[in-house]
């Protein structure tokens, strides 16, 4: 059986909460300064969701909490998830 690669190894969630926010600017911001797929970026002034696949997770949460708190992360390495492993 072949071993499936994946691109993007972390599932990465998380809320922001703030003032102001825009989904648009943040949608934009991550995609031009951020190397993943499958962004999504909902919400309304004071609350977005974020999901993102990237392989480095770090990032996407430094830059959500310079925009306010950052809470409900959860992030999950799809590559163990393929393998049949928790974690």
């Amino acid at each position: 059986m072949p071993v499936q690669t994946i691109e993007y190894r972390y599932d990465t969630q998380l809320l922001i909460e703030g003032e102001d926010l825009d989904e648009d600017e943040i949608d934009a911001y991550i995609q031009e300064n951020f190397i993943g797929d499958s962004l999504l970026a909902v919400g309304d002034e004071e609350l977005i969701k974020i999901h993102y696949h990237t392989n480095e997770p770090w990032k996407v949460l430094e830059y959500c909490r310079s925009l306010g708190e950052i809470y409900d992360i959860v992030i999950e390495d799809m590559d163990r998830q393929a393998r049949g492993l928790q974690g």
